[in-house]
């Protein structure tokens, strides 16, 4: 398989609605057309302003190379969209706050939205790294993970042993609550748990450089090298 090498590769974790602290993620990174940034899914839920969301991730598509993973939320929205009785089971778990966004039920949810949902990466793979939104399974290629690893599974206090392929995982999904973010050299977590206090992520995958913002806007910045970090 052929790579071609961005100037950068930048991957955001979780967003969950959390409008605010993206667009100061976005501001202070400013990807370019020949920078690659990786979104690792869970746009939707928990935070005010889904809608503002997905809107901002189209901005980006704009301006960049986008990659948009799919996370477990945007499968609960998908399921609920298409059965009318899967709706309470992602309601519990967030959709109030979406569909709050949209100002009405999930017919409100516009059918452009629908399809980005719908039309996200189960995983992407660079030279370097790995990326899908939850877990994997170290022994298999990506293209055979099972969902329930992809989208579901939390990181345990055992972290699973490198990939087979030899290259870097980087995954969202389990909240990292001190803000801190989980590096443990051959596996990156990048949910710092933004919508509950916490901040958004974003690293430079080349350098370990981060960016975090909440959503009072406030940023911050460090760099993260095989498990240690410093914040400034």
């Amino acid at each position: 398989m052929d790579y071609i090498q961005p100037a950068r590769t930048i991957c955001i974790g979780d967003i969950h609605g959390c409008s605010i602290a993206l667009q100061k993620i976005i501001e202070c990174v400013q990807p370019g057309w020949d920078d690659r940034v990786v979104l690792l899914g869970d746009y939707v839920d928990r935070g005010p302003d889904t809608r503002g969301v997905i809107e901002q991730v189209w901005k980006l598509q704009d301006c960049s190379n986008v990659v948009a993973l799919q996370g477990n939320h945007e499968l609960m929205l998908l399921r609920a969209f298409h059965d009318s009785g899967q709706l309470n089971a992602w309601l519990q778990f967030g959709g109030v706050e979406t569909l709050a966004s949209y100002g009405g039920g999930v017919e409100s949810i516009p059918p452009d939205h629908i399809d980005f949902f719908r039309n996200c990466r189960s995983w992407f793979e660079t030279e370097t790294h790995i990326f899908m939104h939850a877990n994997y399974d170290p022994g298999l290629p990506l293209g055979r993970q099972p969902q329930a690893l992809l989208f579901w599974q939390h990181l345990a206090d055992e972290l699973p042993p490198p990939h087979c392929s030899g290259k870097i995982a980087v995954v969202g999904h389990t909240p990292q609550p001190d803000g801190k973010i989980l590096d443990a050299g051959h596996l990156i977590c990048l949910d710092t748990h933004c919508y509950d206090g916490g901040w958004l992520t974003a690293m430079d995958l080349q350098t370990g450089r981060y960016w975090q913002s909440n959503q009072e806007g406030v940023l911050r910045e460090g760099e993260s090298h095989d498990g240690t970090a410093q914040v400034s």
